[in-house]
């Protein structure tokens, strides 16, 4: 049952690099209505400690001062649920004690969600004791009967109540749970109840031709459970080893932008472009790959490409772009429209022409954007029967994501 009185201090844990278990790292507390982070003595004490994410969080000892206006650090922020999973979690709460829902502040959402969540943190009320919220077994099919029923505003048992404490930290407004199969985990999405097209079908063969056509995309697989559609997401924050799970750290394109989630509309391809020539990995590679995922949104008619679908491994010194992953096209009317990310300047419009003009902050000349394009344009075309034949899309289904979705006019004006 969660508790009506907020916590006032809750323990950050993290997995540090090839570690199999967790370490307290600081207390995250109540200050003045924001959540302030200091870390303990013990960690900074440690040979192998790494920062949770330096520009926000730097090994310092004493409390660190939130950055440009944050409530709380950007990069803890990640680690909380989104809205689904604070939507299970008012639902839990509304069950429990039969007196209606109420506000879940951001710190008990830490404490209430589940603990394999994206990333390498996770939240206690102890600082020395580890105490997992994994949740109940269930099949994908419990999942999925749960989750809709959850939509509804349906009672559900108590096992599966705790199974799907799976998917509560998970980030997005969709409904999904964890799963873990032999030496994967996966998230699975499922459809919601308010979809007036297949969603998840769309997200299938969009992420499906970004890998074939170079992106680097996150793994998928199309199943069916209770005669619907399910999508499966191999997660790529997770290492199997003979000893046991390894947790990769992450921060999101909006935390490493040190923007919060009112300013997102100032997110920008070409900011993110500046910071990852001097804080990533391999940076010309990844300025060549940013391109070509802002290329394959339009194409595809992804507008809902914010600044938290897109994300970076951090390993306490360095940045790496993680594979792309939300690559759904959006329902679509007419044929103007325009990216949740700016894209050139100002300008955030969906073409193909504003990619152009954007090439030089990527490191590319004209003629090499071009030919980025025009390999993906191909790709598609070659692949699209193929990924369409995979998830067993209608004629009509096919007719209603071609040239409104994908490779809708307004992209080539």
């Amino acid at each position: 049952m969660i508790s009506k009185a907020p916590p006032q201090e809750v323990y950050v844990w993290i997995w540090l690099p090839s570690a199999i278990i967790p370490v307290v790292a600081g207390r995250l507390s109540r200050r003045d209505g924001t959540l302030i982070f200091n870390y303990g003595k013990s960690y900074l004490e440690r040979d192998n400690a790494i920062p949770i994410y330096t520009p926000e969080l730097p090994l310092n000892p004493g409390e660190l001062p939130l950055l440009n206006g944050l409530d709380m650090p950007n990069c803890i922020r990640d680690a909380s649920p989104d809205a689904w999973g604070r939507r299970v979690l008012m639902y839990r709460t509304s069950r429990d004690d039969g007196s209606g829902a109420f506000d879940l502040d951001e710190m008990t959402c830490l404490l209430e969600s589940g603990s394999d969540r994206i990333g390498a943190l996770d939240f206690q009320l102890s600082p020395t004791e580890y105490i997992p919220r994994m949740g109940a077994y269930a099949s994908l099919e419990e999942l999925m009967e749960s989750a809709e029923m959850v939509q509804k505003g349906m009672p559900i048992n108590m096992a599966l109540d705790q199974a799907l404490q799976h998917g509560t930290s998970i980030g997005g407004a969709r409904p999904k749970v964890m799963l873990e199969s032999g030496n994967k985990k996966y998230i699975a999405k499922f459809s919601s109840s308010t979809d007036v097209y297949n969603v998840v079908k769309a997200e299938y063969i969009a992420m499906r031709l970004a890998k074939l056509v170079g992106v680097d995309a996150a793994v998928v697989k199309l199943e069916q459970t209770m005669g619907k559609d399910v999508l499966l997401i191999e997660r790529f924050d997770r290492v199997k080893t003979d000893q046991g799970w390894q947790r990769k750290s992450m921060v999101s394109a909006l935390t490493i932008l040190g923007l919060w989630e009112m300013q997102a509309r100032y997110a920008s391809y070409e900011d993110l472009g500046e910071i990852v020539r001097g804080r990533f990995t391999d940076s010309v590679n990844t300025l060549h790959e940013l391109f070509g995922r802002i290329v394959f949104n339009i194409l595809c008619g992804n507008t809902d490409d914010h600044a938290r679908n897109h994300a970076a491994f951090w390993d306490g010194d360095y940045l790496t772009l993680t594979q792309a992953y939300d690559i759904c096209p959006q329902g679509r009317t007419g044929n103007e429209a325009s990216q949740a990310m700016l894209i050139s300047g100002n300008n955030r419009m969906s073409k193909l022409s504003v990619c152009l003009d954007a090439a030089k902050k990527f490191q590319l000349r004209t003629h090499e954007a071009q030919e980025i394009i025009e390999k993906q344009k191909q790709g598609i075309k070659d692949n699209w029967n193929l990924v369409c034949d995979e998830a067993q899309l209608t004629d009509m289904q096919r007719n209603m994501f071609w040239g409104r979705q994908f490779f809708n006019p307004y992209v080539f004006e």
